[in-house]
């Protein structure tokens, strides 16, 4: 299979879909590569590192489109590379399309084959594909949220840790899943006071007994949400429903209720946001204000930390990439359900039903999809 990767065009979007290791792991099965050239300076591979590998550079990203059969990005295709698809092309990479419906329409209206690192499942019933981003932005979270709290950002002025004499900065995290349970460590680490909120008791249990002397948890009723809301410095959203549009868990009535200068920081933002005001924004223009409150809500958070991002991205992508350019996208799902669980788009025809019901658009089972 002829394998591409172009360079990342969303704006500063610094990591890139295949490692240099990567690609020397494909062509050892036998396949071909073809990478933009630069794509990997943001994480810092050269061009040199992929012809070493044995790839072949490529002076656009029309000419790698043209070749690949098979397309291999990290964020979800821009509309000038959803031009450039065409019927039969495989594209592997997140999506994210329940908030977002004129990809949605153009990635039908392509004819390609479209399988989301986002609904990839696992035996355990988590998200491989998902996770290495989540653990990052996780980590990341509280990080950028502090940068958020200082004054001249527009924040509170509060530092996470306090001083001898000071109380420290009051963090709550609603979802303790991937994402929740890394920023709760990292903000605990920084010398916060966390509480992290979920709705699955089992999860309860497992960061009661391992996170106990941490940070603490609670069960998310609306009332108890809306309580620690008030009384937080920053209020960290980690909420995710597989390939769905995020749930809103918190108001602009309820702002009126934090304290001025309070911080949101909203990793949901690519499901469109667990927070009712919340909008996408770039690493170029992180912050903005809503009744005195300031959101944190960039969209490709990992990006600011690319080389880390990317090495982990391509860890776990690396077993199913090569299972789909080995065996062909329909032998790979048939032999391995997990990976079927990642087909969004088939040759014009919507297969993920999360999306299908978030976006109005009927759906085809991907089991039938395979056999179409």
């Amino acid at each position: 299979m002829h394998i591409g990767c172009p360079k990342e065009i969303k704006p500063q979007e610094f990591r890139v879909g295949l490692t240099p290791s990567a690609a020397a792991e494909a062509i050892s099965h036998g396949h071909t590569v073809t990478v933009e050239t630069m794509a990997g300076a943001g994480a810092g591979f050269t061009d040199a590192d992929y012809t070493a590998a044995g790839a072949s550079i490529a002076a656009t990203a029309e000419d790698v489109f043209a070749a690949a059969d098979m397309i291999v990005k990290v964020k979800e295709p821009q509309p000038a590379e959803r031009a450039m698809l065409r019927e039969g092309q495989l594209l592997f990479t997140y999506l994210h399309l329940a908030p977002d419906p004129e990809q949605t329409r153009e990635l039908l209206a392509s004819g390609c084959t479209a399988i989301a690192y986002e609904t990839v499942t696992d035996a355990q019933g988590g998200l491989p594909l998902l996770a290495p981003m989540s653990e990052v932005a996780g980590r990341l979270a509280p990080q950028v949220g502090a940068w958020t709290l200082q004054k001249a950002n527009g924040g509170r002025g509060v530092l996470m840790g306090g001083v001898p004499g000071v109380g420290p900065a009051k963090v709550l995290v609603i979802g303790g899943g991937v994402v929740g349970t890394h920023a709760a460590r990292i903000a605990s680490g920084m010398g916060a006071d966390v509480t992290v909120l979920d709705r699955s008791l089992p999860r309860l249990r497992y960061l009661d007994d391992v996170f106990s002397r941490d940070f603490r948890n609670g069960y998310a009723t609306g009332a108890r949400t809306a309580e620690l809301v008030a009384e937080a410095d920053m209020v960290i959203g980690a909420v995710l429903i597989p390939g769905a549009a995020a749930p809103k868990l918190v108001s602009r009535d309820q702002l009126s209720t934090m304290k001025p200068g309070a911080a949101i920081v909203d990793v949901a933002i690519d499901q469109g946001g667990c927070f009712e005001t919340s909008r996408a924004t770039t690493h170029a223009d992180p912050i903005y204000e809503v009744d005195g409150i300031m959101h944190y809500c960039v969209a490709n958070m990992p990006g600011a930390v690319a080389r880390t991002s990317t090495i982990a991205l391509g860890n776990a992508t690396l077993p199913f990439l090569l299972a789909l350019a080995d065996k062909g996208w329909r032998r790979a799902c048939e032999e391995d359900p997990h990976l079927l669980n990642g087909l969004n788009v088939h040759a014009g025809q919507l297969t993920y039903f999360a999306v299908g019901k978030a976006l109005g658009i009927d759906v085809l089972s991907p089991g039938l999809a395979l056999k179409a």
